[in-house]
């Protein structure tokens, strides 16, 4: 059997996306356009405007490891929370505000937000969401499609860890993660299809370019795709998470996981690909209780508890985490499951409070924890 003697390096790129909050009434301020002007100066690309004008998107250069975006994502945060003191306003990182209407927030004088909103009305007006974006480098196409689908099975397991929007427009949804109900009302979004071969992949994209529904292939929404112009697949589903350390954890666990499924294909041992129908199933159950509940094993055909099939997944990535350099963040799942996830976190303040105010103060502290 061929064996994998040593790793690729696989490159880390992490983008996450803040809520700008008053810090009088807590609600989301459209004042992202001074943020992100300021921001041009030192960061330059690395931080961007997004559709709605109280929201602010960051990314990291090029990682060669974790320990590198770990300092790019306490530098960036940093960086942003400085930036918004200076215009008197704080930085928040939820997957949802927790009573924020999409309906009072401005959107960002940019033609093609005018353009998205022009096609989809209040489906875009309405999208105020935050999510967690990593890409990982592969090459090879061929190699990256092959990945994409097979990581498709532990996109549940990653977005029950990173759960964090319980709240939308002032209510408790009943869900840990309720961004990604939000945003299924977009096109091409939620789980990718299947795909046997790069030629149909392409074949797909230019069908849709061609008779119009998109003008770009960036109008690819889904939890997890090839980027079109990078050399990445970008893992989409996760909601931005509270602090620095669970960003990392993610996004080292995320790592682990392409690793080791590389390592297996370089084995001639190939993961398992189950239904997208099936998968659907656990991300439902991610997103309604998070770390609490039950998904699928679809191996036994039986519920197991989400938190057992973390464990598992700990003890599937465990052989490659050393030679990633990764151990100690992804170790940190442990921390998640014992403290709870961002919504468990939210949901304790409110349930000890019954103030939603105080719930955005927690949020905001929470942003500047291990800067």
């Amino acid at each position: 059997m061929k064996s994998v003697k040593k790793l690729p390096v696989f490159t880390l790129g992490v983008e996450e996306e803040y809520q700008i909050i008053d810090p009088k009434t807590r609600d989301m301020r459209s004042h992202m356009s001074k943020i992100v002007e300021g921001g041009k100066i030192h960061l330059r690309e690395q931080v961007k405007a997004e559709m709605h004008q109280s929201v602010v998107e960051v990314g990291t250069n090029i990682c060669q490891n974790v320990a590198e975006a770990r300092k790019e994502v306490g530098f960036l945060r940093q960086q942003v929370g400085e930036l918004a003191a200076r215009q008197n306003l704080l930085v928040g990182s939820s997957g949802t505000h927790p009573f924020s209407k999409w309906q009072d927030q401005q959107i960002t004088d940019e033609e093609r937000y005018h353009h998205i909103v022009n096609e989809l009305k209040d489906i875009a007006r309405s999208n105020l969401i935050f999510g967690l974006h990593v890409h990982v480098g592969i090459d090879d196409r061929q190699t990256a499609l092959q990945l994409m689908n097979q990581a498709c099975y532990f996109l549940p397991h990653l977005y029950a860890l990173s759960a964090n929007s319980p709240f939308w427009e002032g209510r408790d949804t009943g869900f840990k993660a309720f961004r990604a109900k939000v945003f299924a009302k977009f096109p091409r979004t939620g789980l990718p299809e299947y795909f046997d071969s790069v030629a149909s992949y392409d074949n797909y994209l230019e069908t849709l370019v061609k008779t119009k529904c998109i003008d770009n292939p960036k109008k690819i929404w889904w939890d997890l795709r090839m980027h079109p112009f990078f050399s990445t697949i970008e893992f989409r589903i996760c909601d931005v998470c509270l602090t620095v350390d669970e960003t990392i954890c993610i996004t080292a666990l995320i790592q682990a996981v392409v690793a080791k499924l590389y390592k297996l294909m370089m084995s001639n041992t190939g993961f398992n690909i189950y239904r997208i129908a099936l998968i659907r199933e656990n991300k439902f159950r991610a997103a309604r209780y998070g770390l609490d509940g039950q998904m699928i094993d679809f191996g036994k055909k039986e519920e197991v508890p989400t938190k057992d099939l973390i464990m598992e997944l700990l003890d599937f990535v465990d052989d490659v985490v050393d030679e990633l350099g990764s151990r100690e963040e992804v170790n940190y799942v442990h921390e998640i499951l014992k403290n709870g996830t961002g919504a468990d976190q939210q949901l304790k303040v409110y349930e000890e409070t019954q103030d939603l105010t105080k719930v955005v103060d927690y949020i905001t502290d929470k942003f500047k924890q291990g800067i």
